[in-house]
This record gives structure tokens, sequence and C-alpha cells, in this order.
């Protein structure tokens, strides 16, 4: 049996994987799980929204409900299986946890049981739908660092950023099943989430590519050339044209709202909309709690053309950053 490709998500919200995995996801063999990290959660409704991207619930979706089968114990509930799996993952694949799993070259006990879990969860995925490529957005950057240890997938990197302003003006909006977060909470988050990132890319430089938001929105298809490049995959399977991309339906766990678009979706240059919006006080919160990422990254000074670059080390330039909407499309 052939190993798997999973190119995993890594960074913040609010950063633009939604649409990325979507544009993926229509690359064929290629298969876009959404931040699957929330299925258990989710499924049951003790998350955020028990929704699939096919728009059904998630344990009525004919993938998800054979996913959420897997590891289950004799006898034991749907609801008693997803409880347990939220409980190891709280207590092993936190965001805090990121550096002790690196360390670990054997898994403790209830790491291994996760990484078996995955296993099984990624090749069910890959059977169900006939993928061989699986792109997860689920962005934990400790998840990111047990991958090594799932069998029968070879782990890819996609570290995703965004401009921790930008950031913070997206999380003051509500936005259906997303609730609004404070600029000091959303950068506090941003700044642990991609200290840890770096953490996982940085054992993985050959495997790892680092992202701007900013230069994807400036060259969307530059950019998929090179995640395509990344996984080792054809470049002229490249769905989008120009700026604009045909999105097909999806089985996303979860993610952005506008995962529930199809259609010709217009991938829109930027959106410099919290430049004004956000108050000059709140500007400087964020720089002060986000230094000094926001100078290796390319937050900092007067923007610069964007450009996407591979491996490990951050893009030191700047660009415009713009909301992680879609676009145009339909919904389902």
């Amino acid at each position: 049996m052939s190993a798997l490709t999973v190119l995993y998500i890594t960074g913040w919200c609010r950063s633009g994987s939604t649409i990325i995995g979507n544009v993926l996801n229509e690359v064929e063999g290629c298969f876009h799980t959404g931040e699957l990290s929330f299925l258990w959660k989710n499924a049951y409704g003790n998350g955020s929204n028990t929704l699939c991207g096919c728009g059904t619930h998630l344990v009525q979706c004919p993938l998800w409900s054979k996913v959420l089968e897997q590891g289950a114990l004799p006898g034991e509930s749907p609801e008693a299986h997803a409880l347990r799996v939220v409980r190891r993952q709280q207590d092993t694949v936190r965001t805090r946890h990121t550096w002790r799993v690196l360390r670990q070259d054997t898994p403790s006990t209830e790491l291994y049981e996760h990484a078996q879990l995955l296993a099984k969860t990624y090749r069910t995925i890959a059977d169900a739908t006939g993928s061989h490529v699986i792109v997860d957005s689920g962005k934990f950057p400790s998840e990111a660092a047990l991958l090594p240890h799932v069998s029968g997938i070879s782990p890819y990197y996609l570290h995703l950023v965004r401009d921790p302003r930008a950031v913070a003006h997206s999380w003051t909006k509500t936005k259906q099943y997303v609730v609004p977060m404070s600029a000091a909470r959303s950068t506090a988050y941003w700044f642990g989430f991609n200290v840890a990132s770096e953490l996982v890319t940085r054992r993985h430089p050959e495997r790892s590519l680092f992202l701007r938001y900013e230069d994807f929105i400036a060259s969307p298809a530059a950019t998929i050339d090179s995640l395509l490049k990344l996984i080792q995959e054809d470049r002229a399977v490249n769905p989008v044209k120009g700026r604009t991309v045909v999105l097909g339906r999806n089985h996303t766990v979860t993610g952005n709202p506008d995962r529930f678009l199809s259609g010709s979706t217009l991938l829109r240059p930027g959106d410099d909309a919290w430049r004004k919006e956000l108050a000059p006080r709140v500007k400087a919160l964020v720089s002060a709690l986000s230094w000094p990422l926001t100078g290796r990254y390319g937050y900092r000074g007067p923007p610069a053309p964007a450009q996407v670059v591979p491996g490990p080390e951050p893009v030191v330039n700047a660009g415009d950053a713009g909301r992680e909407t879609l676009g145009t499309g339909t919904r389902q």
C-alpha cells in the first residue's frame, strides 16, 4: 500500500487556510478535510458547528459517518468515543504540547493512540474519496509535529501567516458560527501558534513551505504552483486561472463559513479595510504583542513586492492584507 501524501496547514486562524485548501480540493486526487482536528468535537454538538461543507450534519455525511467509526472500542457509543478522542486531544496535542511532541522519538501511549487514529482516519478518507493527497487545515502545530509517527503517510507542511493587525480586525467580525475575539487574545494566539509552527517546519525544512496570505492573494496561481511542487504534483493541474477558480462541493469539517460557497470564484487581490477601521491604539497593541515575529515575516516598514518563497525561512517583505472571503460564488 503506497503512502498517502498529507499536506498539513499550520499557523493561526483567519489566515486563508480554507480558501487555499478548497482550491487544492479541485485538483484531481486531492481532498481537503478542513480543520480535521475538530471533527470529533463538532460531530456531536460540542463544538462551534455540526455541519459538513456539503451542507449535511457531520454524523449524517456519508464520508464523516465512516470516519467517526474509526478507533471506537467494542460496544462504545459514538458519543463516548468522540468524547474520549477530544479528551486525548486536550491532554496531548494542544499548541502548548508542540515541543514535547517533537522531543519524543517514541511517542507516549496517548500520543501513539492518537497517531493510530489519524492513520485510520486519513486512510479511510483516501479510500472513500479515491484521493492520494489529503490537505488538512487543522492548524495545530502539535498535531503537525505528530505526523512523522502516523503510519502510512508522507507528511508535508505549510506554515501560513497573515498580518496580525488584519487578523485582529477579522476577529472583530461575527460570521455565522464564528464569534468575535479581542485583539489582545487573537494576537496572543497568533504569536503562540506561529512560534510553535516554526519549531515544526525547522525540523522538516525540505518538506515545508512558508507562505504569507498577502503573497497568496497577490499571486494565487503562482502560490498554488509552489504548493503543487512541494507535494510533488504536476503544476499543469493548477485549477487557478488568472484570479479565478471554479469551486465544487467540499466536505470540510469546519473553517471559514465561506466554505459553503461554490461556483466560479474570484480571488480578490486585497482588502485594506483594517488599515482604516482598526483603531490606532489597537494597531499599536497588536504590533507590540506580535514583535519580533512581525519583523521576521515582513509586517513592519514600507510595503515591498509580494512573492512566494519555499523553505522554512520567513518571507521578509510586506504586502497588503486581504480578507479571507472567497469573492463570488453560490451557497450550497
